[in-house]
């Protein structure tokens, strides 16, 4: 290996496609150069708060490892939230943001942030050699530019404890996903629920169906221009009524239908030829990421249908492993949806607010394993062992 230095760059216009793909898991949907570079062509990310900066290691004119992260000037779109910290931060009358952080914008989906060419990079040690050298970067980039703190976010717990010897404090959080074993069918699902659990989804499923929809999911570029802008019409309208500004653009939907092939998929639910709800999927080799929801009026049921029952069918049909639907919602436990653990790591500029902040995390995560465990005394699920 050669003595590697880190360069920066502050888009992804600056790296062709193929040198990038060639880093990270080469299924993982959210690292991938048309998704990342889409989210910046199609002003997903300035006007939000998203400045993107990109730490990469050359070995000759190759592309070895990358740690894609952003400068914020605010905590939204992150879904790790940090509130308390910025807060405190104010209190003392010192600045919380910008800050640096390393995560997929709007996307709480568990994957390799240190991004590594297994082509170049064959030995685990020679990885973590690469990713101290991004932490270092990363750091000392924190501490020239006079930023709060770096944080990971919805990473892997085994590479952030790796970290630990760069003052990597651990975090964790809860979400709820679906685990196939290995199911025949549907049915065969709900053969492994408690008679309660497995009668209300069969309840919910015929009342979603009684709206006389067609309800069927579509690969992404099975799509046409008129049907994507209408799936995003959806989206943004449940922003409008509910959240306020919708992040991605009418233009970053359509990018998708072409750009990612089969890893994208829409569950469409159509009256006649009018599209009414639609919920929006990514795909790796194994798992199923759920991520958007809209429809134009309410119908009952029809949510649980096209955000997760389509998504378990679909996981059985072609047997994938896991389904991540998103984050937070106790709703989905009763659904077939068990706690699993995520994790972020954080690095923190200041001494004091470091140590008050181990503490903090003690005691948060004590409160999260008894949460996950509470839970998991009500999983709908007759095999306890699941």
């Amino acid at each position: 290996m050669s003595d590697s230095r880190v360069r920066i760059c502050n888009s992804l216009s600056e790296i062709s496609g193929s040198s990038w793909d060639a880093l990270g898991e080469p299924d993982y949907p959210f690292t991938r150069h048309a998704f990342l570079f889409g989210l910046e062509q199609h002003d997903c990310l300035e006007p939000f708060g998203w400045h993107a900066v990109y730490f990469l290691i050359y070995e000759g004119s190759e592309l070895a490892a990358a740690l894609p992260c952003y400068i914020k000037t605010n905590s939204y779109g992150e879904l790790v939230f940090d509130h308390a910290w910025s807060q405190a931060y104010q209190r003392s009358g010192l600045d919380y943001y910008p800050k640096l952080v390393t995560a997929i914008p709007y996307t709480p989906a568990t994957g390799e942030r240190f991004l590594i060419n297994r082509v170049l990079v064959r030995e685990d040690d020679d990885a973590q050699h690469y990713r101290l050298l991004l932490s270092s970067a990363a750091i000392k980039f924190c501490q020239e530019h006079r930023l709060s703190s770096w944080h990971i976010l919805f990473a892997h717990a085994r590479i952030l404890r790796l970290l630990e010897s760069k003052t990597i404090m651990l975090r964790s959080d809860v979400q709820f996903h679906w685990q196939n074993h290995q199911y025949a069918d549907f049915e065969d699902f709900l053969g492994r629920l408690s008679s309660r659990k497995r009668k209300n989804i069969r309840k919910e499923r015929i009342a979603a169906h009684q709206h006389g929809l067609d309800i069927r999911m579509f690969e992404g570029h099975a799509l046409d221009a008129r049907e994507w802008s209408r799936v995003h019409q959806l989206y943004a309208a449940i922003y409008q009524r509910k959240y306020g500004t919708a992040t991605l653009s009418a233009d970053f939907f359509q990018h998708l239908g072409k750009s990612l092939g089969d890893r994208v998929l829409v569950v469409t639910a159509r009256d006649a030829d009018e599209i009414v709800a639609a919920s929006l999927f990514f795909r790796s080799d194994s798992h199923l990421y759920g991520r958007i929801w809209g429809c134009e009026a309410y119908a009952r049921d029809l949510h649980f249908e096209c955000c997760y029952y389509q998504g378990i069918e679909y996981c059985i049909t072609r047997q994938l492993e896991w389904f991540d639907p998103g984050a937070q919602g106790e709703h989905k436990l009763s659904r077939g949806f068990l706690p699993r653990k995520t994790w972020s790591g954080h690095w923190i500029s200041q001494p004091e607010f470091r140590t008050a902040i181990v503490g903090f995390l003690q005691q948060e995560q004590r409160h999260i394993d008894d949460y996950q465990t509470q839970l998991m005394q009500h999983s709908p699920y007759r095999n306890e062992n699941n």
